[in-house]
């Protein structure tokens, strides 16, 4: 018995330090960062940006693996089902983790139990604008204008169960307008055409907007955010506006798979968080309109937490589905 229990302590005795020398050598091989969208859009440009800065510091290649679809849920079940091992990472967002559990009745992947967070990135502020030949110039002039249209008043975003959307929508609760979606296949053709005027108005995230504000093809009203952004400092939030506790944003973090060891997690973590504070980084990213938001896992997990809560309500106000 006094042998049983010895080989038993020793086996457990070498599997820690097994468990150990791994923690302490890690990373041993490349990594593999998941962007649940196609190469070329902002998700895709931040997650790269920070995978590269991030591989230095590691002293590993982070290889990026574009996996579209499904409003994130293919990269989202790939990551989830992905070793807990800390060499799977994934670039997770609104849709990810707080709105796609409300918009489909079945979802592959649970965002509450599938994924353990490494911590919050960059959000994209949203502004509410319209095409220049819309006669208004501030946001008493917008509602008096769009009350006085009939049949409602066209909005475009990126799709159905975009951040714009439930951004939008919220805004439609909060304000009781009567407003029309436009769904788009992506942020790009809706901006087209609230500039060639086929629609009149948007919630554009910074990524996209920023330059057609600056160049005054589109006329931004009010921001999202609770403060006035750096680069648009004269245009007021619509809290301030007036509508009560109105907030939102095109937010993302990153998560790995259920399970990774929390010393690993904690590691990534401070690297995340270094990358971000990178002055080079800290240029690319506000050259783009983005805001920096560096957390720690807890925090992350609270924020995804209080958006669920958020945007719960609103997809069920509006009857959003995607099934």
């Amino acid at each position: 018995m006094k042998r049983l229990f010895a080989g038993i302590a020793g086996a457990l005795f070498s599997s820690l330090l097994l468990a150990t020398a791994s923690a302490a050598e890690y990373p041993v091989r490349p990594l593999e960062w998941v962007i649940p969208y196609p190469p070329g859009g902002g998700t895709d440009i931040v997650g790269r940006v920070l995978a590269d800065e991030m591989g230095k510091a590691l002293n590993q290649t982070i290889v990026v693996a574009n996996k579209p679809g499904a409003a994130t849920a293919i990269g989202a079940s790939y990551t989830a089902r992905a070793k807990p091992d800390g060499y799977t990472l994934m670039s997770a967002d609104t849709a990810t983790l707080a709105a796609n559990p409300y918009l489909y009745s079945k979802l592959t992947y649970n965002p509450e139990t599938d994924f353990d967070s490494v911590g919050l990135t960059v959000r994209f502020p949203l502004i509410l604008v319209v095409n220049p030949s819309i006669p208004v110039n501030n946001y008493e002039e917008f509602l008096a204008w769009a009350k006085e249209q009939k049949g409602g008043v066209d909005y475009g975003t990126p799709g159905p169960g975009s951040p714009h959307h439930l951004a939008t929508e919220l805004f439609r609760i909060r304000s009781g307008l009567d407003l029309v979606h436009i769904p788009y296949k992506g942020a790009a053709p809706a901006v087209q055409d609230v500039l060639g005027g086929q629609i009149p108005m948007m919630f554009v995230d910074s990524a996209a907007g920023q330059q057609h504000i600056e160049a005054g093809t589109l006329r931004a009203i009010a921001v999202a955010s609770a403060e006035r952004l750096e680069s648009f400092p004269d245009v007021p939030t619509l809290q301030e506006l007036g509508v009560e506790d109105f907030e939102a944003y095109a937010w993302q973090g990153v998560v790995v798979p259920k399970g990774t060891p929390r010393d690993i997690i904690e590691r990534l973590n401070a690297e995340l968080v270094k990358a971000l504070e990178e002055p080079s980084v800290v240029e690319r990213f506000k050259a783009m309109g983005l805001e920096i938001t560096p957390s720690s896992p807890q925090e992350m997990d609270e924020y995804a937490q209080a958006q669920r809560e958020l945007w719960s309500e609103v997809i069920r106000a509006s009857n959003i589905t995607l099934d």
